[in-house]
């Protein structure tokens, strides 16, 4: 009988920590990996890098939808809800935005994305506006590889 008790109290411990790291994971912060070269030298700098960088990820800025431009936020893509990019806020609603194609105006709602390595990003000069809805979090910092590790500015 004393195995079984064991196992029950750690299955409960695991359960109740799954629950809570969950809940923080989708309402206060999470680390997320950053694949490819979309916002290099800011995350990724070194091509072909055996490690890619993870970043801190806040959602406290999801309740009010506080964003300004400069921001990098993690968002889900506008065309595949599954997923996911990192891109930085280069406009917000109602700011006027030159495009590789024409000027445009970012609708209310909305804001116009881009990767810090223009020439290899799939951002709004792609897709158009994202709606804010569609922002999942803030990057606040990179958090590995150690060498890494440094805030994120705007």
């Amino acid at each position: 009988m004393g195995i079984q008790k064991l196992l029950w109290e750690v299955a409960k411990k695991s359960f109740a920590g799954g629950i809570i790291g969950l809940t923080i994971s989708d309402r206060c912060c999470s680390v997320v990996p950053v694949r490819g070269d979309s916002m290099s030298p800011t995350m990724n700098p070194q091509k072909n890098s055996f490690f890619d960088d993870f970043v801190l990820v806040d959602k406290f800025c999801l309740k009010d939808y506080k964003f300004a431009r400069g921001d990098v936020v993690v968002f889900s893509s506008p065309t595949n809800f599954r997923d996911r990019y990192i891109k930085r806020i280069v406009g917000m609603p109602g700011e006027w935005i030159s495009s590789s194609r024409d000027v445009v105006r970012v609708p209310e709602g909305h804001c116009w994305v881009e990767g810090d390595n223009k020439y290899s990003s799939l951002d709004s000069r792609t897709f158009g506006p994202i709606p804010l809805g569609l922002i999942r979090g803030r990057v606040t910092r990179v958090v590995w590889p150690p060498q890494r590790v440094s805030k994120i500015g705007r």
